[in-house]
């Protein structure tokens, strides 16, 4: 590795979309989503290992151009050196006057994971080893089930399925027309619970301020281990009203443009605690940078999505929190991430733990 050549150099990117339907539907405070559109991302290298990353891009209206989007951009990347910072660095440099955030930042944040992806491989170590981590022993993180907006019935179904599976922390979504309505459920979900587990509930900014405040303060009479995007995520003020005014810790982040607008969110006292989205703070470098902003303020740290490479990511994370268990990518992995009674462990297994299994992939693909 001390010879310049003996860095291989990166090919020409494989960009695919897929549509890859959820176990059940996801509903949240501003809808409903069936399925995951994403982006399909294969960046080749001159050594022989292949860096994967797939982008999950909320609504099929934009993934077609995301797609474009990443094919355009990754072009600047064959023939360079595989050296993710580096090749992160320039690649941003490209944009410094356009400005990234939104669609773009989320295609750079795949592009990312995908070289992480690939230098971990050709190291041969698991990228949670490649930064840091001792994997020598068994390292498991505690795990959170999520689920959508429901009633109170399929609450309860959802929430003892999750009991039945060990899970010993879990999310539900709410944000119904009314506050009865919302503790309807979240009564339903702490009944079905019996102490066995944690309950963390989510808005989906999906309140104004003034409708957060008056829900907030009425939930925190049911211990819940935290209170997600009350309000509008770029909303710091906001939130940071909400989070002076309720005693249950303010969850945010998984919106957040970039390690930058972490610092923002936290400076303004936005939040208690912080949860990246690889997608949006900019993949495993964002990443990096974000937990470095949270460390420094004793900030506890969850991930947003994309389990399998934040769980590796989760291991070298000063005040990791919870791993979010949403199986989103799992019918098209390889080695889809291993979960037992509540708790997560990271494959002893070369790179970010995203691979595909072609023939499960193949039928998603359009």
């Amino acid at each position: 590795m001390t010879e310049r050549h003996s860095v291989p150099t990166l090919g020409i990117s494989q960009v695919r979309r897929a549509i890859v339907p959820f176990e059940q539907p996801l509903r949240t405070a501003s809808g409903m989503m069936q399925a995951a559109p994403l982006v399909i991302l294969d960046i080749p290298t001159s050594a022989g290992v292949t860096g994967h990353a797939y982008l999950f891009c909320y609504t099929p209206t934009v993934l077609e151009a995301a797609a474009r989007l990443t094919h355009d951009v990754t072009k600047a990347l064959a023939g360079q050196p595989l050296a993710p910072y580096q090749a992160m660095q320039k690649l941003r440099g490209q944009f410094k006057l356009l400005g990234t955030a939104g669609l773009l930042d989320m295609v750079l944040s795949a592009i990312d994971m995908a070289l992480w992806d690939a230098w971990s491989q050709f190291l041969g170590q698991p990228l949670a080893a490649l930064l840091g981590a001792d994997l020598t022993q068994p390292r498991e993180i505690p795990v959170y089930a999520s689920f959508g907006m429901e009633n109170a019935d399929t609450t309860r179904r959802n929430i003892e399925q999750a009991l039945g599976d060990g899970h010993r922390h879990i999310k539900i979504k709410i944000g119904h027309p009314t506050l009865g309505a919302d503790l309807t459920v979240v009564e339903a979900a702490l009944e079905t619970m019996q102490g066995r587990a944690s309950l963390l509930i989510d808005y989906n900014q999906g309140l104004t301020v003034a409708e957060a405040l008056v829900r907030c303060k009425a939930l925190d009479a049911y211990g819940l281990t935290w209170i997600e995007e009350p309000t509008n995520f770029d909303d710091f003020a906001g939130h940071a009203e909400i989070a002076r005014h309720v005693t249950t810790p303010i969850q945010a982040g998984e919106n957040l443009w970039g390690p930058t607008q972490v610092a923002a969110s936290l400076a303004a006292g936005a939040s208690d605690l912080m949860m990246p989205d690889l997608g949006k703070v900019g993949g495993v470098s964002g990443w990096l940078q974000a937990s470095a902003v949270c460390a420094a303020r004793r900030v506890p740290v969850s991930n947003h999505f994309y389990q399998e490479t934040s769980a590796h990511l989760m291991l070298v994370t000063p005040g990791a929190h919870l791993l979010e268990y949403f199986r989103m990518a799992d019918p098209i992995l390889e080695h889809p991430l291993q979960v037992s009674e509540g708790r997560a462990r990271v494959a002893d297994l070369p790179g970010s733990g995203v691979a595909w299994r072609e023939d499960r992939l193949k039928p998603f693909l359009f």
